[in-house]
Order: C-alpha cells, then structure tokens, then sequence
C-alpha cells in the first residue's frame, strides 16, 4: 500500500512528514490512541478498526488500493478449508 500512498500523495503535491512506518496493529493502536498521526487501512474494516482501536476516521482515498493473493497450486480451490477462508474473504471484501 505504500507505494500507492506515495503516489497518490505526489499527484496531489503533497509532501507529507512521515515520523516512523509500523505495521504492528498494537503499535498503531497506541499511536492512535493518542493522537499522534495518521494512518491508512482498508475501507472495508473502517467500522472495526474504529470500534477495536477508539481511532476516527477522517477519510478515504480514492485510487489507494491493497492487493491481496491466494496462490494455489490447483486451478481451483479443493481444500474445505481454504475455500471457506477463499469465499469469506471475498464476500468481506467485495461484497
């Protein structure tokens, strides 16, 4: 996702001061906790990421996506298991 920010970010001539890059959800719980920046995550887990962390939303940007992969080595998903993880993961995200 960074380097989608970084160039929705150039588009716009902004130049934002980054402090520090996490990926540990505890950490930026607490960061955001107390108010101490911004950062980007998934619209669909907006209502959660709200709820779980007591962080607000301040809003969404356009042509900012995530890529996510289920790389199988069948052709189709066989396994009970990764199909349920496969079907709930796409109706979450695109539903």
């Amino acid at each position: 996702m960074r380097q989608s920010l970084d160039q929705w970010f150039d588009v716009r001539g902004i130049v934002p001061e980054i402090v520090g890059e996490v990926e540990d959800m505890a950490m930026l719980q607490t960061l955001g906790e107390h108010g101490l920046g911004l950062f980007a995550a998934p619209t669909v887990m907006q209502k959660e990421i709200c709820r779980r962390y007591h962080v607000a939303w301040v809003g969404e940007l356009d042509k900012v996506r995530e890529k996510f992969y289920a790389i199988s080595v069948e052709r189709r998903i066989t396994h009970p298991a990764v199909k349920l993880i496969a079907d709930q993961a796409k109706r979450r995200l695109f539903a």
